[in-house]
């Protein structure tokens, strides 16, 4: 059997069996030993960088003082190949680390991106070094099975048939959203790929939330519908789609002469982190022929949570949802899974032939491709980190670290709403919470202004990192919670620093700090 025959070629390695090299000056780059080596020196830079107990942001450097760093660790042979420098590489890593956002600190608090579980960075190294792209089984036989088998698991949760719906990998949310569309589109208007949108008749328009995800309006325009035919869903005041105002808005397009073929809900916005109800849409939609594609880019994840999978009550009728597994189950970005309720839609997306790919006759194998699924060829086998990560601990690791955020951002909710000089603009529904510092003293007109200032000052501080968003047109502090290893402490300090600083801008002024526009 092939699957022994390999074990066996391990342990005859492992063991001590003969090595055959590369001849000549290719050897040095692609010799194993030295390669462990190398992988021994990042190991115990990042053991480093982990064990950090430091509450750190982000050193902000400026790019030409990057640049002139980098540019620095660049080997200036040219002749030939530069023998290898443990001493450059171990330079190159420290840069790299000491420049980006700290997601393991507890000063991060700032994107929707994770600190993911270091067992996934091992796995992504092997997929690196492997370098199986997974569109189609022949070149990456395991990532194609893991991906049908995290397709059984999570399909479960959405609660839609295993044996019917179907799921992709892309590389992020944007590809996603963009592929659903592009299925949604293709179903509604069947000649539309072949004659285009000009041949079709009719006129194609896409209904969605004013909070949507700005990769949404770009897919409309990628598709060429164009903004003037995006029909905008008015949300509360806590970010959610207002249902009732749904089918009067949906009956004003159709009186324009508009075809919607797709609304497009959101469990998890970017900005608050809201959660539409996906019930009551679907009850409207239905009806209508209207597909809904649910961008859960963020909040998906909630459904592996027993104790907060009701956020997304009604998502069995959506007929297709986007969850980024580089968010709220912290893998490495991208690995974003694309799901499906009836499987056959899928191929809709992309009609095409090539020979080169695709198998005229399809066989066991090939019933694993996706490449007809998705736009990319070459994909990366994004699948196995989340996989092993599933494999080796199980769905409870994910659980437990969702749980421990939803709770502790519902605890900075509690904190600030006790603080007289803050105003919590919602109640989080997730681990996304949008305030601001609005002292006594402040003037009508430097409310958002202020806030500005605030989170440009603090993220050049260097400890915490937050982010902000407007709301109703006006800035507001945001942080998203997605390190296990922040407590009631950690939040505590960033409520003093905000109200330190917010205070020292409203001191300097305008005569001290012109980018700030504050007024004295």
């Amino acid at each position: 059997m092939k699957l022994a025959r390999t074990q066996s070629a391990i342990d005859h390695s492992v063991n001590g069996g003969e090595r055959r090299t590369a001849d000549g000056d290719l050897a040095g780059a692609f010799d194993s030993a030295q390669f462990h080596r190398a992988v021994e020196q990042c190991a115990v830079r990042l053991r480093l960088y982990l064990d950090d107990p430091e509450i750190k942001g982000l050193d902000l450097v400026e790019p030409a003082v990057l640049m002139k760093a980098a540019r620095e660790l660049m080997t200036t042979e040219t002749a030939g190949i530069a023998p290898f420098d443990g001493d450059r590489l171990g330079r190159i890593i420290d840069l790299y680390l000491s420049t980006g956002i700290q997601v393991h600190s507890p000063g991060y608090m700032g994107r929707q991106f994770s600190g993911t579980v270091p067992l996934a960075g091992l796995m992504d190294l092997v997929s690196s070094v492997a370098n199986q792209p997974s569109s189609f089984y022949e070149a990456g036989q395991l990532p194609n099975v893991a991906e049908r088998l995290m397709a059984e698991e999570l399909t479960a949760l959405i609660g839609w048939d295993t044996e019917t719906s179907t799921m992709v990998t892309t590389s992020g949310g944007s590809m996603a959203n963009l592929t659903a569309l592009l299925a949604a589109r293709n179903r509604a208007f069947p000649g539309i790929w072949t004659r285009g949108v000009a041949g079709e008749g009719g006129h194609p328009a896409v209904a969605l939330s004013e909070d949507a995800h700005y990769s949404v309006d770009r897919a409309v325009g990628v598709l060429g519908i164009g903004a003037e035919r995006i029909v905008r869903l008015p949300v509360d005041d806590h970010g959610r789609i207002r249902p009732e105002l749904v089918g009067p808005a949906l009956d004003a397009a159709e009186r324009r002469g508009l075809n919607v073929f797709c609304l497009v809900a959101s469990a998890g916005t970017t900005s608050m982190g809201a959660f539409d109800p996906l019930a009551e849409l679907a009850e409207l939609t239905r009806p209508r022929g209207i597909w809904l594609h649910v961008d859960g880019a963020h909040g998906a994840s909630l459904l592996v949570s027993p104790a907060h999978r009701r956020r997304l009550d009604g998502i069995a009728e959506a007929d297709s949802l986007t969850w980024d597994a580089h968010k709220m189950l912290f893998v490495p970005a991208p690995c974003t899974l694309l799901f499906y309720r009836d499987g056959t839609a899928a191929r809709g997306a992309f009609r095409q032939r090539a020979s080169y790919v695709f198998d005229e006759e399809p066989d066991i194998y090939s019933a694993f491709d996706s490449g007809d699924k998705n736009l990319e060829c070459t994909k990366r086998p994004m699948i196995m980190p989340l996989w092993t990560l599933w494999s080796v601990y199980g769905p409870a690791l994910f659980a437990r670290k969702i749980d421990h955020l939803c709770a502790l951002t519902a605890e900075a909710h509690r904190m600030l709403a006790a603080e007289p000089d803050f105003t919590v603009l919602h109640e989080p529904e997730a681990n996304i919470l949008c305030f601001r510092f609005t002292p006594e003293s402040l003037a009508d007109g430097d409310l958002h202004r202020l806030q500005l200032a605030i989170r440009n000052r603090i993220r050049a501080d260097g400890r915490f990192f937050i982010s902000k968003v407007d709301i109703a047109g006006v800035a507001a502090l945001r942080v998203v919670l997605m390190n296990h290893r922040i407590d009631a402490g950690h939040l505590a300090l960033l409520i003093a620093e905000i109200r330190t600083t917010g205070h020292q801008v409203l001191r300097d002024g305008a005569a001290r700090d012109d980018k700030d526009g504050i007024q004295p």
